[in-house]
């Protein structure tokens, strides 16, 4: 199976300092909607991994979280996209609990559910935690410049970022990755 784990906030939808706390306040980033329709067009399920601590501070309610979702889902469909399953991190950040990632847990509950070794899987997201939490978890770990990752541009990556992160401007640049890559290795192969 081929899967791919992307971040939510800062990934396919515009990251905001006081939290996305509504469906209107769920904005799609330029192209992302339709580098997951890429995705899915080569054979690829696209799962989310998100810390949604809003919730665990009462900034929103399930309704609401539900609600970005659902608007997230019609969106991508209209681009003829989708996303498999939404795995997401209710808790505050003073719960520690073992699925807020920089930890590993939303994305081992993803292996367990789909029943897939980690190593290798491509996970992309905009912060620091998204990376060491995929990384912990044997995903090849990408940043993408968007959202918070935005603060990485045009500088080296900094030491605490796990070895062999690549960087990518933008969801639909990471798609151009991995889809030609899928390409080579399949030349390779044929050859």
């Amino acid at each position: 199976m081929k899967i791919v784990i992307l971040d939510r906030n800062g990934t396919l939808n515009v990251h905001r300092e006081d939290f996305v706390k509504s469906d209107v306040e769920w904005t799609p980033l330029p192209g992302a909607l339709e580098a997951v329709a890429r995705l899915n067009h080569a054979g690829w399920h696209v799962v989310i991994a998100s810390n949604q601590s809003g919730l665990g501070r009462g900034l929103f309610d399930m309704a609401s979280l539900n609600a970005m979702h659902a608007k997230m889902h019609k969106m991508l469909a209209a681009v003829g996209g989708r996303v498999d399953a939404v795995f997401y991190c209710p808790h505050s950040p003073d719960e520690n609990c073992e699925c807020r990632k920089p930890k590993p847990g939303l994305f081992l509950q993803i292996a367990e559910r789909y029943g897939v070794d980690l190593a290798h899987v491509p996970t992309a997201g905009d912060s620091l935690r998204d990376m060491q939490a995929g990384a912990a978890a044997g995903c090849e770990p990408h940043l993408l410049l968007t959202g918070m990752g935005a603060a990485c541009r045009g500088i080296p990556l900094p030491p605490e970022y796990p070895p062999n992160t690549r960087v990518h401007e933008d969801l639909a640049a990471f798609v151009d990755f991995l889809l030609e890559r899928e390409e080579r290795n399949a030349l390779n192969v044929a050859v």
